[in-house]
């Protein structure tokens, strides 16, 4: 049928699940410009490729093609093809990428091995995409070229240190994706003036020494992933002055010291993803910087759950990797309604600030293992779009505040490994939440802990043991008890011989009588200030 359409420029069937044999053996009209057949359960490469002349985009992506690109496919559109699309299959080499035209290579998610194949020609603007492979090797200099805009090399086993050479590229690179490799050594200080890097995910190597100072220059940048690596550095303050940051992802690393306060009101303005967890922190938490996140306090209006970061020209867009809940997962798309703190695993110390109340639009809040202390601030019950909640293995002190029974999204509560005290707030929410909320804080009562609460809503007091006072009377114990019995004891026998010896002496019935007023005055004294 589409044979005797000579003159069809555009076809695309994706989504359709042909037998091998139906698609791979027609004919197609020769003049096609753009075809796609993504999705199409195709095992092998359609032999009549090589018919069509004109080709400028081909889609074979998420097929069955295995093994190795046959040879006589490197021909197909040689001087024509400026987009293939190859991912999603089980590649398992290609030769050579001899394409002279090309400026869109996608071959993600194959199982592609040994080292990276380089485009012959790289004069024009070119996305080369080439994650979730076996790739090995160190990135050549050739790769270095200024004309590469999108390179994403991540999920592979890439070695050596990051080329040097990248330098030539950082104007017109927009998006370097390496994370997940095996790179070591610094991060090269390759980023000139004019920087056009919108995107860098360095994260999950193997990456040393300081962040380089000459990121300043990239005043695009939207995503900075550096984690999981043994990056040794204080807190890099100066990247305030990239307003365009959105994800900021620091996490495992060696960063240390306090962070200083920033007096800047643009400082992180557009931030909605901070990950510094599991470094070496210390000092009190940033109370200015959560004042200007401002992203944080608001949303776009119409913003929804449907538009993303980093979408870019083409299909590609950024991702990382986030603790939701006490679990690791990884957003693909990163929803820009997608808001979360995570300053786990360092060493804060001071209290929580009632300005992290402001912060509306928080889905996630993890302050976990450090040593903040002070109370829980009823500020907290403004965050309504919160789901998370992790305050646990601190020095948090006081009652759970009342006001967290308003946060109708919260999923899941960590409070334990504190000292809180007190009843646990009562609503349907609460009710949700099991006793390792609480674990670790001996003073908490009510549901749902077996400890219930006394009348006045604190912990029942246990009682005193025979001989002993409350907390308010004396603070004799049995010991002291024993000691004045023992003492008692001699100076009754020896007052009882006197007495027998002599009569009843003026001096020691005036020193009996005084003492006696004086403990019955004692003694009604202390029950006055129990009473009142």
């Amino acid at each position: 049928m589409f044979s005797k359409l000579q003159n069809l420029q555009v076809l695309d069937l994706s989504d359709i699940s042909f037998t091998t044999n139906t698609i791979v053996n027609q004919t197609f009209p020769k003049n096609l410009r753009e075809l796609s057949l993504a999705s199409c359960n195709v095992a092998e490469f359609p032999y009549f490729l090589r018919d069509l002349k004109n080709l400028e985009q081909l889609d074979l992506s998420n097929n069955r093609l295995s093994g190795q690109v046959p040879e006589w496919f490197l021909e197909v559109g040689i001087d024509t093809i400026h987009f293939l699309d190859l991912s999603k299959n089980s590649l398992t080499g290609i030769k050579e990428i001899p394409w002279k035209s090309l400026y869109i290579l996608d071959l993600h998610s194959n199982l592609l091995q040994g080292l990276l194949p380089i485009p012959v020609r790289m004069d024009v603007g070119i996305i080369f995409l080439m994650s979730n492979n076996s790739l090995t090797g160190e990135i050549p200099s050739a790769m270095c070229n200024p004309s590469v805009t999108f390179l994403d090399l991540s999920n592979n086993g890439f070695s050596g240190t990051i080329p040097p050479c990248f330098r030539n590229m950082s104007k017109g690179l927009e998006v370097l994706n390496l994370r997940n490799n095996k790179f070591s050594g610094k991060i090269p200080d390759i980023f000139d003036e004019g920087c056009g890097l919108l995107s860098l995910n360095l994260n999950d190597n193997q990456l040393k020494g300081p962040l380089p100072r000459s990121l300043v220059n990239c005043k695009s940048l939207e995503l900075l992933d550096i984690g999981n690596n043994q990056i040794n550095d204080t807190f890099p303050h100066w990247l305030k002055n990239l307003s365009e940051l959105q994800v900021v992802v620091l996490k495992s690393n060696s960063f240390h010291g306090s962070i200083q306060d920033c007096k800047d009101t643009n400082c992180f303005s557009k931030l909605q993803i901070f990950d510094i967890s599991n470094n070496e922190f210390s000092g009190p938490l940033p109370v200015r910087y959560f004042e200007n996140l401002q992203a944080m306090m608001k949303t776009e209006e119409g913003s929804g759950d449907g538009k993303y970061l980093g979408e870019y020209l083409y299909s590609y867009q950024d991702s990382v990797f986030v603790v939701i809940k006490g679990q690791e997962y990884q957003l693909v798309r990163i929803t820009i309604t997608f808001k979360t703190l995570d300053f786990s695993d360092n060493k804060f110390r001071g209290e929580i600030p009632d300005v992290i109340g402001k912060l509306t639009y928080l889905k996630g809040l993890n302050i976990s293992r450090n040593s903040i202390g002070g109370g829980i601030p009823s500020s907290l019950g403004n965050l309504r779009n919160l789901e998370w909640l992790d305050l646990s293995s601190n020095k948090l002190t006081g009652k759970i505040p009342e006001q967290l029974k308003g946060l109708t999204f919260l999923s899941q509560l960590n409070l334990s490994h504190n000292n809180l005290v007190g009843p646990i707030p009562q609503s349907t929410q609460f009710d949700t939440f099991d006793n390792s909320s609480y674990k670790g804080n001996l003073g908490l009562c009510g549901f749902p802990l077996s400890k219930t609460c006394g009348n006045n809503g604190a912990p029942p007091q246990s009682q005193p043991l025979p001989g002993e006072e409350d907390d308010s009377g004396s603070e004799f114990d049995w010991k002291i008890i024993m000691m004045g019995y023992s003492s008692g004891l001699v100076m009754g026998l020896s007052l009882g011989y006197i007495m027998l010896a002599t009569g009843k002496p003026k001096w020691l019935v005036r020193l009996v009588e005084g003492s006696w007023l004086k403990y019955v005055k004692r003694l009604n004294e202390r029950r006055r200030r129990r009473s009142s």
